[in-house]
């Protein structure tokens, strides 16, 4: 798989192309600069994350919520085609045992690109020593003939800014 920094969108949503939102207002950076082994070195997936500027987390993608965590800090969306995609809110945050989230949401609800997923309450992560980067990976859907684009902005805008579009190279 090939990653790359690219604005190029691509507008139908197959399970050869698909495209991921950023998932909340703020800086898209590379997966590398996640200060968390696990994600810096993709031992999850390929994807981006986003250090956020607002408390809110909207969905990347549609589909349905394969599974919400129990401490309310991770989530993953399965789309109709079975992709799915990880959105982790901070690093270290399953310490905190859900303090500091709030989300309605629950496992097998469906979700559409741009959807709340939840709130976090930046102050009280600060106070932990928490960092805010969220990242955002798709765990399944990816192999060798797809090539992932990414889109790192400094002002990304949550359910709006394309943050990364894959395809399968012919």
């Amino acid at each position: 798989m090939q990653a790359n920094n690219s604005n190029h969108v691509y507008e139908d949503q197959t399970q050869d192309k698909f495209q991921l939102v950023t998932v909340a207002d703020g800086e898209i950076i590379r997966l590398e600069e996640v200060p968390d082994p696990v994600f810096s070195e993709k031992m999850v997936g390929e994807g981006f994350a986003v250090i956020p500027t607002t408390e809110e987390v909207v969905a990347p993608i549609s589909g349905k919520l394969y599974q919400v965590a129990d401490n309310l800090h991770a989530y993953v969306i399965e789309t109709k085609e079975g992709v799915e995609v990880l959105v982790h809110i901070g690093i270290n945050t399953i310490s905190l045992h859900g303090k500091g989230f709030q989300t309605e949401l629950k496992t097998g609800m469906s979700v559409t690109k741009g959807d709340r997923l939840a709130i976090f309450d930046r102050s009280y992560l600060e106070e932990k020593d928490i960092s805010l980067v969220i990242p955002v990976v798709v765990i399944k859907g990816l192999d060798d003939e797809t090539t992932a684009t990414m889109n790192y902005v400094k002002n990304g805008i949550a359910g709006d800014t394309i943050a990364m579009c894959t395809f399968k190279e012919d």
